[in-house]
């Protein structure tokens, strides 16, 4: 027998790696022009049998369990009276079985259906997806390749989409795939406990620890700046979404931009 090819280092061992960086996707990577808010609109009126308008409500800076879970609450999903009227006229005896699993607080109906109406979600995003044009903002997909490429860096996703959810949105893109690492709404639905998940998701695939300034999460939101302050993270915000740059601004990210245009000095910040 011939002499046996050395075996490469298993594909999980990353030991050059200096930074995570870990991106939000809506308005942050992608705009996709409401696909996600009318996919988790439906989702609520079939399983919870409620609809409404959002008024000040915002799903910016969210999980996709915990809008459910809100907007069925401000829509009156937990409200005895609602779910009896779901049944006006109807006497069979699932019905009956239904509503003795249902009534009980209005937490309790709430929370039983969130997991059941997220999978509702999955369900249709993908139409709703398909409905309109996936808009890569300006500078990402630089940005995003040049740092996949970059063995200093590990580029993941820190998102209150659920998993599904945040692969059918980036499909189109093509982006989906340098992304190594991710925390997403399906992890928890407290968008602070997710860059945790991140970093010791990171630590598994490289073998070694990230602390501080290591760690780099951007986004649009404040709830992207603040949710890593627990970890000390440096935080880069772009004015992308919703709020504008003075209202990042007080939340006292390390850099802020308008947008992500100049992806080379985000390059730049990142690795700083």
């Amino acid at each position: 027998m011939g002499a046996q090819r050395a075996c490469p280092p298993p594909p999980s061992i990353l030991p050059s790696v200096e930074r995570l960086v870990l991106f939000d996707i809506d308005c942050t990577l992608i705009d996709g022009h409401g696909a996600g808010g009318r996919a988790i609109m439906r989702a609520i009126k079939d399983v919870y049998g409620v609809e409404g308008e959002l008024g000040d409500y915002s799903f910016h800076g969210r999980t996709d369990p915990g809008i459910v879970r809100d907007l069925a609450d401000l829509w009156g999903a937990g409200d005895p009276e609602a779910i009896l009227g779901r049944y006006e006229g109807e006497t069979q005896p699932y019905v009956v079985h239904d509503l003795a699993e249902r009534l009980g607080t209005p937490d309790d109906m709430l929370d039983a259906l969130v997991d059941r109406c997220v999978a509702r979600y999955v369900e249709l995003i993908s139409d709703e997806v398909g409905k309109v044009h996936i808009e890569v903002l300006p500078g990402v997909r630089e940005l995003v390749t040049e740092l996949a490429a970059d063995r200093r860096v590990l580029v993941g996703l820190l998102t209150g989409n659920v998993t599904e959810g945040a692969r059918i949105k980036l499909a189109p893109t093509g982006l989906y795939p340098l992304f190594r690492v991710a925390a997403y709404g399906s992890d928890s639905a407290l968008r602070a406990e997710l860059p945790a998940v991140a970093v010791a998701r990171a630590e598994k695939l490289t073998g070694r620890r990230f602390a501080g300034k290591e760690v780099v999460v951007i986004g649009d939101t404040p709830a992207d700046i603040e949710c890593g302050a627990g970890l000390g993270v440096k935080t880069i915000a772009v004015a992308t979404g919703r709020h504008s740059l003075d209202e990042l601004a007080a939340h006292e990210p390390d850099y802020l931009f308008a947008d992500m245009s100049d992806w080379r000095v985000v390059h730049e910040a990142i690795l700083a």
